[in-house]
């Protein structure tokens, strides 16, 4: 999950994967509460499941540790 987070916001930032630390809060990286929740509106298709946006999951690490706690 974590590689799928990086991916996309390699992507949408236009910066190389390899910069993203996923230990930074998304804030760090640009992001702000728009951007969130379009990823997580395109997560929740493509995964089919449900996802709630939350402070507490403000890094890669914490929102893949999430992600993949509510799709098992």
């Amino acid at each position: 999950m974590k590689e799928k987070l990086i991916k996309m916001i390699a992507e949408y930032r236009n910066i190389p994967a390899d910069e993203i630390k996923t230990d930074e809060p998304f804030s760090k990286m640009g992001l702000d509460s728009l951007d969130m929740a379009e990823f997580v509106m395109k997560l929740e298709e493509e995964l089919n499941i449900s996802l709630q946006i939350s402070k507490k999951y403000d890094t890669i690490d914490k929102f893949a540790e999430y992600i993949e706690s509510v799709s098992r």
